[in-house]
């Protein structure tokens, strides 16, 4: 069977675990994990996913080695996108003053071209403090696919919209009352944001996700 294959599980690991693939077994990630509480059920066959997590996510980590080898993550991408689940596919990715100037490419692919969920992190501690987060949360919704806007304002959400610039607390909320994803705040339009947030703002979160348009990358 090809190592990379589609994932196979249509069900999730138990509350509070996590399917880990392999390769991790030794990473810091995993020891942050353990260390938050996470227990690991290490798998071999999760093909190109990395983590299966309880709430029916998947996740795919991109390191700072990935971005500057060059396009050979892309294709890993591309295969995750194509693994035939129900499970909702997400995109962590290593941001660092190394990696940084390849970010908006990377962003531009992975939500715009793919069509994917993508998550920024300092780093594996970071992203064991993420995984952590999701895994022990008291609810085992997937909060990227729930519909009403109280239950938008799980910590981690509100985390990921206050990463783009400009966008505190109290707009990160506005902006979760008008739309019901991450996704469909990637996709939204300057005129569809400008109601919200003001018109600067509204320009400043359309070209966040849409940098390779004003960049020419």
């Amino acid at each position: 069977m090809d190592a990379e294959a589609p994932v196979a599980r249509t069900a999730g690991p138990p509350h509070g675990h996590v399917f880990c693939s392999e390769k991790w077994r030794s990473s810091d990630l995993i020891r942050g994990l353990r260390g938050g509480g996470v227990k690991i059920l290490f798998e071999n066959e999760l093909g190109v996913v990395d983590f299966l997590l309880p709430n029916k996510s998947s996740v795919l980590y991109v390191s700072e080695c990935d971005i500057i080898a060059g396009n050979g993550y892309k294709r890993k991408l591309v295969r995750y996108r194509n693994t035939s689940s129900s499970f909702q596919e997400l995109v962590l990715v290593e941001k660092s003053r190394i990696s940084e100037q390849y970010f908006a490419a990377v962003q531009s692919f992975v939500v715009l071209d793919l069509g994917l969920a993508l998550l920024p992190v300092s780093g594996q501690t970071g992203a064991s403090q993420l995984i952590t987060h999701i895994v022990l949360s008291e609810s085992q919704e997937n909060p990227f696919r729930r519909r009403s806007a109280c239950c938008l304002f799980e910590p981690l959400v509100m985390a990921v919209v206050q990463k783009v610039p400009g966008v505190g607390k109290v707009r990160a909320r506005a902006l979760l009352h008008s739309f019901s994803s991450i996704q469909q705040l990637c996709n939204a339009t300057v005129a569809e944001l400008a109601p919200i947030v003001g018109k600067a703002c509204a320009q400043r979160i359309h070209s966040f996700f849409h940098q390779h348009m004003v960049t020419g990358s």
